[in-house]
């Protein structure tokens, strides 16, 4: 080979090896460019990923938190409703009597299992008659139909420390008419509750 072809085969070498060289450097920078884009959306789609689960929890939290509220109030409003009831629901008597009559004795038992239920709660057991008899016969005969009740509700188990009394007499009517119907109303016990802790 003559020195003329050597030369040009040297110089064609070198241009292919530069050539690749360059080709392969700016294969590799497209590679780099490439690449850093996409580590940066998997850490863009990672930090979104993160933030949708705090806010599902969040918003799960939240959620819990207003559940849990409602029962409380509808808890409320369930006891609201039993004292409600518990204490509009009066016993009564017949004329110048004490005992319990039969429907006075059921009455008595559901107050007796609801106190059970509900220890934090006293009972005032209150005493009532019509207007005829004297002032004095008749705060008697009130506080006999009181300890009536109580003594029912001690046999049913409701601790006597839990059930005070009292006699009211004529003073407090039911209804301030001046016949049977009124006086039939008038001769009762009434129950007040009170919460002690």
């Amino acid at each position: 080979m003559s020195k003329k072809m050597m030369t040009v085969l040297v110089a064609l070498a070198f241009v292919c090896s530069s050539f690749l060289l360059v080709s392969c450097a700016k294969k590799q920078v497209k590679v780099s460019e490439e690449k850093k884009p996409a580590v940066e959306v998997e850490e863009k789609v990672e930090k979104v990923e993160v933030v949708e689960v705090e806010k599902d929890e969040d918003t799960a939290a939240r959620e819990a938190q207003r559940q849990a509220r409602l029962r409380e109030l509808a808890a409320a409003q369930r006891l609201a409703d039993e004292i409600r009831a518990f204490e509009t629901t009066n016993i009564y008597f017949d004329f110048d009597k004490s005992d319990l009559k039969p429907e006075a004795q059921e009455t008595l038992k559901q107050k007796a299992e609801w106190l059970l239920k509900h220890p934090a709660y006293t009972v005032r057991v209150e005493g009532n008659c019509d207007e005829r008899g004297t002032q004095e016969y008749n705060l008697a005969l009130g506080q006999r139909r009181a300890d009536a009740a109580k003594k029912f509700l001690m046999a049913l188990g409701v601790a006597e420390h839990r059930i005070g009394t009292i006699s009211y007499g004529e003073e407090r009517p039911a209804d301030p008419g001046h016949n049977e119907r009124a006086w039939a109303l008038n001769r009762r016990d009434e129950f007040k509750l009170t919460k002690r802790w």
